[in-house]
């Protein structure tokens, strides 16, 4: 039996779906769920919501749910993290004193002045949970879900250096599912290395029985009007994923995360206004996902309330899939946030990197990739130098290493002046306050 513990499971629809996913698996049925989030309304809902996928299930998992963070983590063989702290009101203060400085941003959660915040006040967060790990479950995985994922994943390498830990990200696979579309090629013929930082990693092969899929993808974005009677693959190019297919053009490898992310990860787009347009660059487009997820989220606790069935299926998330092979042996394959310990020989060493990993009992072990190439590993290195600051930051508390850590950024740097970025984030760090490691 395998307990899984959940760290900010008010947020519902994700624990929703991961908890399914596990479950799903006839050797995990009779796992413990054991839920944690500080926030009682969003816990009440989480455990309602727990609840009725276990009785759909057969009803063979036990619930647990706490407000008590140590209590929730417990003997636990597996904590999964989709934690985001600060919610909506720190996420609007990201968006909104960058953009008194004249910086636009769509994401703002995994790198550039949003990224570096948001782990800033996530850090002693997970400072804490590895503290209650250390005395409750010490053997137990974390399965990291929570962004900015490099920047978390080497604070807790760099924090708990004996922790087991991997970070997941959706990206390689849903990038993955919407190029063999575009390829016309079936997602599970498709096979695919990635390779780089998370959101800016990159498919070093892309086949089908064997052959390259390349020149195919190249011949496809060589000129848009040959498909403009194929309303997908036309907007695919010329809207959806424009930024992207524009660094493919430039680079020759496809990168795994979506435009929105990599036009602010760049230098090459938000900072130029006619761009935005041609681009199809959807400025603060994280404001209004996390509306969207609110009134999501209200309709799921509407629904559980009422009594109401929820639907649910299956997912192409990799939890589930890892801790079955973890709790079975049964060897499965993903790409995984891990310690870059000469994986990735040009990119600097002990940052964390996103590569193929094997899972079984063993436990997670990480592919070796050698040299990106030259072009990829050139995009990747200013947003791993930011990364090693801001985590420098968080470890001594230095708050210098904040200023640096934005000022390394390439979108920022791109757009404001050295004293702009040092103003910038002292008024980050005084809206934010006590959230922040105390820096000095």
């Amino acid at each position: 039996m395998a307990k899984v513990a959940l760290m900010g499971a008010g947020s519902v629809v994700f624990a929703k779906q991961l908890t399914w996913d596990i479950l799903a698996h006839p050797e995990l049925k009779d796992s413990i769920i054991s839920l944690h989030d500080n926030e009682p309304d969003r816990l009440d809902t989480a455990e309602k919501v727990t609840r009725q996928l276990v009785e759909k299930m057969g009803g063979h998992a036990r619930v647990e749910a706490s407000l008590n963070r140590k209590q929730s983590l417990k003997d636990a063989d597996y904590v999964i993290v989709m934690v985001q702290v600060g919610m909506f009101p720190s996420t609007k203060i990201d968006f909104e004193i960058p953009r008194k400085y004249g910086l636009k941003q769509t994401i703002a959660d995994s790198y550039d002045v949003g990224g570096i915040f948001r782990f800033l006040r996530s850090y002693p967060f997970y400072k804490g949970l590895l503290d209650d790990m250390a005395e409750v479950c010490p053997d137990a995985y974390i399965l990291n879900y929570t962004n900015p994922m490099a920047m978390n994943m080497l604070g807790i390498f760099k924090t708990a250096p004996e922790i087991k830990a991997v970070g997941l990200c959706h990206s390689v696979q849903g990038t993955a599912g919407m190029l063999a579309q575009m390829l016309d090629v079936p997602y599970e013929e498709l096979d695919y290395k990635v390779a780089g930082l998370n959101h800016q990693a990159f498919y070093l092969h892309l086949k089908h029985k064997g052959v390259d899929l390349y020149p195919k993808l190249r011949q496809l974005v060589s000129d848009p009007e040959k498909v403009k009677d194929k309303e997908n693959k036309y907007n695919w190019m010329t809207k959806w994923d424009a930024v992207r297919v524009e660094l493919f053009k430039r680079l020759g490898y496809y990168i795994t995360e979506s435009s929105e992310h990599n036009a602010e990860y760049t230098q090459y787009f938000i900072q130029h206004e006619e761009l935005i347009d041609k681009f199809h660059i959807p400025i603060d487009e994280y404001i209004r996902r996390c509306e969207i997820i609110l009134k999501e989220y209200a309709r799921i606790r509407g629904l559980v309330n009422e009594g109401k069935e929820l639907e649910v299926h299956l997912s192409h998330e990799y939890a589930g899939s890892i801790i079955y092979a973890l709790h079975t042996g049964k060897t499965f394959s993903f790409n995984g946030n891990v310690l870059n310990t000469g994986l990735i020989t040009n990119l600097p060493q002990n940052i964390c990197v996103e590569v193929p990993c094997l899972v079984d009992r063993n436990g997670v072990q990480p592919t070796y990739i050698g040299d990106l190439p030259i072009q990829c590993a050139a995009l990747n290195r200013p947003l791993a130098s930011s990364v090693e600051l801001a985590v420098e930051a968080a470890l001594t508390g230095k708050r210098d290493y904040v200023y640096q850590a934005v000022m390394m950024s390439p979108h920022s740097s791109s757009v404001l002046n050295l004293d702009q970025i040092w103003a910038m984030c002292d008024d980050l760090i005084e809206a934010h306050g006590d959230m922040l490691p105390k820096l000095s």
